[in-house]
Order: structure tokens, then C-alpha cells, then sequence
């Protein structure tokens, strides 16, 4: 097996391990970091928390305000170059900012959307004369940002959109006409990066401003939640928009949009890994109030096997989504100023199967998490007077925003397998280096948490084993076969998260010792023993759904053989143990 990742780059964790030591992790926060997330957070808790019910009531001129205080605050302009207005901070505080307004309901998404794919495919694909026009006014607050991408009949789909440019007999002006549906921001927007098709078959992308002939908004949608933010379409009809607002060159808007999206899924993540710690808040304070049969819900083991799964959930999103933070920054972080715009979207693409597993770990998270906080508050939990309530209905949209979660389940093998297809990775060579470690004898587990480092090669070893089995019987068929696909996409959202997780707290170790860590190590072992059981299920799934006689029964064996070696006893105890700590804090603590 290969040493380290840094081989492959992108989805080179499939490969081989990463070293501890190279990762970035919540530890490592600087105190630049430490001073945007307070800023975020107080801005939560002073502006935003105190003016739920009004942003519910989708008081747009009050949100319009809220974006403009943020602005002032520096919170727009953190991913946007000193020299254009803004603050031109890493992409780690980019993620702080996320993570601290992730419980800001509707507002979070209308802050989240204007920061990232509204304001991002200026940033880093606009001239330097849109940058000097549009960026200020982005990173104070003057103008707010929409993102134009969805149509009717173009959904997950998204490049086949039907919307057309055509530039007039002067070249002074492209004719936009088309409809977009879905557009966050649309009832406030001042511009718009739309993606249309010049003369019908070269997708492009576009500033449009609010003010331009042709442009109209249509009513506002009534959704399920998120109702702070506007949702509206967006229609062109002979829209005029200036030649020099074409942003990027004609015909590469697909690279903007798809790229974007990346940083997106990331921004994403981030949100709802901070939403999922303000869940389990109030979780916690619920419990610890509410009596039953004589005691606190929260003194119920049952209770405190759910505070645990979610504590546990919650500390490998976090650091899934700071390791992310760190290879994106590795990426991006010299590029605000390049005008190679090949040289970012190469960059911007690298870590796609990371971003992908962010979005996609980070909106499930937050699911399970709301969805428990619900159970734990019973029937009040139903009731719009709780806060949870209304996290509950916000929550789902995440698996739906910057592409569904089996969208971007189908890319995370999709992209490996493009890499083995370019013979970027040496597929076979891994897969039979897999085989024959799983059938070689295995050395006693020494030190606190060896167990648990021996489990992500052994996850690893599983991925492998079940893509070449996958590859050998699909061959080239296997890109339709989507139900394996997906079951290989979950052993790998499986190994980004434990891998992620297992490296922080040995990076802990290193650093403090084991009695300055003992939380960090039951976490990762809690979280290592579900991560097993949940491998060896969806391996065995994908090996009986496409292999049958030996071949299954062989894989079957190989599978579980490697991964029921590694149980572990205590594993309620384990938990009882985390759900105490998190309860006596009232708070996710780590």
C-alpha cells in the first residue's frame, strides 16, 4: 500500500493513508481563526437568533439588513481579495463562518449562498474591471448575489439547460431569454451569475444585474422550511446584458458552474455541521429539564445512546470538514489574485470527491441529528413554540442543495474511476496489495487508540477489495450499475469520515498525551465500532447484489473476516461515558 495521499491528491485517500502530522485539524486553529468564528457566532446570537420569528415571516427588507450589518462586520468578504473590499482570509475561516451561522435558518442560507456560488465565480473567473465593479459592493453589503443554474427540466441535470444567449449584429449586447427556477436570493438580488447557452450550445456563464431590460422575478415559493431566505424564478426575456459581462471565456461556463459547486458542497458541510452541535444543544438542555417517571430524560441509558450517536457524528463531520479546509486552502489559498483560469478550475476540481463527502456527510448528520432532538423532545418537539421544530423542516433541504446526495454519491467513485481510466491510479496493483494483506496474520494492537488506526486500512482494504470485485464483474457497464456505485460511495464516505477522525485524536495524542485526550479517544473508538458494522453492511449488499456462488461467498468472507476481527467490548459503556461528558457541559464538547 502507498504511504500517503499526497500521490494522488484528490480522493487519494481510497488509495492510501495520509500522515497525521499533514492534516489540518480543529486543533490547529490560529488566533485569526478563533476571532472570525466569534465574530460569526455573536453576530448569530445579537442579530440573528433575537429576529427568527421575523426572518420566518420572510421580512426580506429585514434580512436585506441583516446581509448589509454582516457586510460591516467583514462576514461577506472573507473569500473575496483585500484589493476588491474584502478580507481575503483562508479557506478555513471561510468554513468557521459557515459552521457559526449553521443554525441561522433562512438567513444562514441567504449569507451562505451570497458568500460562496454568488460571489465566488466573480472572484476567481472575472476580469478585473467585473472584479473593481461587483466585488466591493458583494463584500460590504451594497448588493446581494444570486446564483442562476436550475431550470425546469434541468435539475440534477444541470448542463442541459435550455436558457440562450445571442449576441446582437453590434456585439455590444448578448440576448438573454429563458427561465431559472429555485434562485436563492431572488426577491433582493442585485446580480445575478446566470448560465446560458450562446446560440444555443455553448454554456456560459453571466453577471446580470437586477436593473437590466428583460429581467423579471416570479412569486415567491411557499416552502417546507428555510423561510428566511427568497426562493423565486428567475425569467429572461430578450434580457439585454452588456458583452463585457460575460464572465469566463464562451463555452466554459460548465467549468465555473461544476467547480463552484465544489466550494459550495464544502460551504455546505460546514453549515450543517455547525447546525448539528446547536441540535444537540438543544437536545441536551431539553433533556436535562424534562422529568419522566421520577427522573431526567437525560438519566435514561436509551437517551444517552442518542447523545452519544450524535456526539460521535458530529466529531467526525468536524473533522472531515477542517481536513477538507486545509486541502482546499493548500489549493486555492495563492490563486486570489491568478488570472490562469485554467490553473483555478484545476485546483477548484481537485478535491471534488472530498467536497462531495462534506456535502453529503455534513446534510445527513444534521438530519439524524434533528430528527433525534425531535424523538428526545417527544411531542413538544412538534410544536413551533421549540426550536427544534423549525431546525427540523431547515434541515432537509441540505440533501437536496448543491446536488442531491445521490448525485454526488454516484461522483465519489465516479472520480476514481476516471483517475484509474487515465491510469492516474494504479488500480489493480492496489486492489491485489489489499487481497493479500486482508489474508496476511495481523500484529496485536499496541497504544490507545491502534485499534482504531488498523481499522482505517481495514476499511480501506474493503473499499478496494469491493471496487475491483465491482470493476471485474460490471467492467464497462459498471458506471450504469448505480446501486453498486452507491454502496461503494458509502464505504468511502465511511473511510474519509473515520480516517478523518482517527488522524485528529492520534494528532491530539501527540500533542497532550493520553489524560489530556481521554474524550477524543472514546470518540473515535465509539465512532470506529458503528463505522465497522456499517462497512461490513453496505460491502455485503454491494458483493450480493453483483457477484453470486464462490466468487460471493469468497467475498463475503474476505469482507467480514477483516472486519469482525477488530470488535471491540465496552461499546455501551463507551457511550454511556461520552453522553455524561456532553451532558453535564449542555453542549457538544470534544
Amino acid at each position: 500500500m502507498e504511504d500517503k495521499t499526497t500521490i494522488y491528491d484528490g480522493g487519494g485517500f481510497l488509495c492510501g493513508p495520509s500522515k497525521a502530522e499533514s492534516l489540518f485539524t480543529p486543533e490547529d486553529f490560529t488566533e485569526e481563526h478563533r476571532l472570525i468564528g466569534k465574530i460569526a457566532k455573536r453576530f448569530l446570537e445579537t442579530e440573528i437568533h433575537p429576529n427568527n420569528e421575523a426572518i420566518e415571516q420572510q421580512d426580506f427588507t429585514l434580512v436585506k439588513r441583516l446581509l448589509k450589518k454582516a457586510g460591516d462586520l467583514g462576514l461577506l468578504g472573507h473569500s473575496i481579495p483585500e484589493g476588491y473590499g474584502g478580507l481575503g482570509l483562508d479557506k478555513i475561516s471561510k468554513g468557521l463562518v459557515g459552521e457559526s451561522l449553521g443554525s441561522a435558518g433562512g438567513y444562514g442560507v441567504a449569507h451562505s449562498n451570497h458568500t460562496c456560488i454568488a460571489t465566488l465565480p466573480i472572484t476567481y473567473f472575472g476580469t478585473r474591471a467585473q472584479k473593481e465593479k461587483y466585488l466591493p459592493k458583494l463584500a460590504s453589503g451594497e448588493w446581494i448575489g444570486a446564483y442562476c443554474l436550475t431550470e425546469p427540466e434541468a435539475g440534477s441535470d444541470a448542463l442541459s439547460a435550455k436558457t440562450t444567449a445571442k449576441l446582437n449584429e453590434a456585439g455590444t449586447r448578448f440576448i438573454l431569454n429563458g427561465t431559472k427556477m429555485f434562485i436563492t436570493n431572488a426577491a433582493f438580488s442585485d446580480t445575478f451569475i446566470v448560465y446560458a447557452k450562446i446560440d444555443g450550445t455553448a454554456l456560459s456563464a453571466f453577471i446580470v444585474e437586477k436593473d437590466f431590460p428583460g429581467l423579471s422575478l416570479g412569486v415567491e415559493e411557499q416552502k417546507m422550511g428555510i423561510k428566511g431566505s427568497s426562493t423565486r424564478t428567475v425569467s429572461f426575456e430578450d434580457c439585454e446584458v452588456p458583452a463585457e459581462n460575460l464572465l469566463g471565456e464562451p463555452g466554459k461556463g460548465h467549468v465555473i458552474a461544476l467547480n463552484v459547486l465544489n466550494i459550495g458542497r464544502y460551504n455546505l458541510g460546514s453549515a450543517c455541521m455547525g447546525a448539528a452541535k446547536y441540535g444537540l444543544e438543544l437536545a441536551l438542555k431539553y433533556t436535562k429539564e424534562r422529568r419522566q417517571f421520577g427522573k431526567a430524560i437525560a438519566d435514561f441509558t436509551a437517551t444517552q445512546e442518542k447523545i452519544a450517536n450524535m456526539a460521535l457524528r458530529i466529531y467526525a463531520a468536524e473533522s472531515l470538514q477542517y481536513r477538507t479546509a486545509g486541502y482546499l486552502e493548500g489549493a486555492l489559498g495563492g490563486l486570489y489574485e491568478s488570472e490562469d483560469q485554467g490553473l483555478i478550475a484545476k485546483q477548484m476540481m481537485e478535491y471534488a470527491v472530498e467536497c462531495a463527502v462534506c456535502k453529503v456527510y455534513g446534510s445527513e448528520t444534521l438530519d439524524y441529528i434533528v430528527d433525534e432532538a425531535v424523538q428526545l423532545h417527544g411531542g413538544y418537539g412538534y410544536i413551533k413554540e421549540y426550536k427544534i421544530e423549525q431546525m427540523y423542516r431547515d434541515s432537509r433541504i441540505n440533501r437536496i442543495f448543491e446536488g442531491t446526495n445521490e448525485v454526488n454519491r454516484l461522483l465519489i467513485p465516479g472520480t476514481f474511476f476516471k483517475k484509474v481510466a487515465k491510469g492516474v491510479i494504479p488500480f489493480e496493483r492496489l486492489v491485489g496489495g489489499a487481497l493479500t494483506e486482508i489474508r496476511l496474520p495481523k500484529i496485536a494492537a499496541i497504544g490507545p487508540i491502534s485499534r482504531e488506526i488498523e481499522a482505517v486500512h481495514a476499511i480501506r482494504r474493503v473499499f478496494l477489495l469491493a471496487a475491483g470485485l465491482a470493476s471485474e464483474i460490471h467492467d464497462v457497464k459498471l458506471g450504469e450499475e448505480q446501486e453498486t456505485i452507491m454502496k461503494l460511495a458509502d464505504i468511502a464516505i465511511a473511510l474519509f469520515a473515520v480516517e478523518s477522525a482517527v488522524m485528529r485524536t492520534a494528532k491530539a495524542l501527540e500533542r497532550n498525551g493520553e489524560k489530556g485526550e481521554e474524550l477524543k479517544i472514546a470518540l473515535t473508538k465509539a465512532l470506529v465500532d458503528d463505522a465497522l458494522l456499517e462497512v461490513e453492511v453496505a460491502a455485503r449488499k454491494l458483493i450480493q447484489g453483483s457477484a453470486s456462488g464462490k466468487q460471493m461467498h469468497d467475498a463475503v468472507l474476505a469482507v467480514t473476516g477483516e472486519l469482525c476481527r477488530l470488535q471491540r467490548e465496552g461499546r455501551t459503556l463507551t457511550k454511556r461515558h461520552i453522553a455524561k461528558l456532553m451532558i453535564d457541559a449542555e453542549q457538544y464538547v470534544n
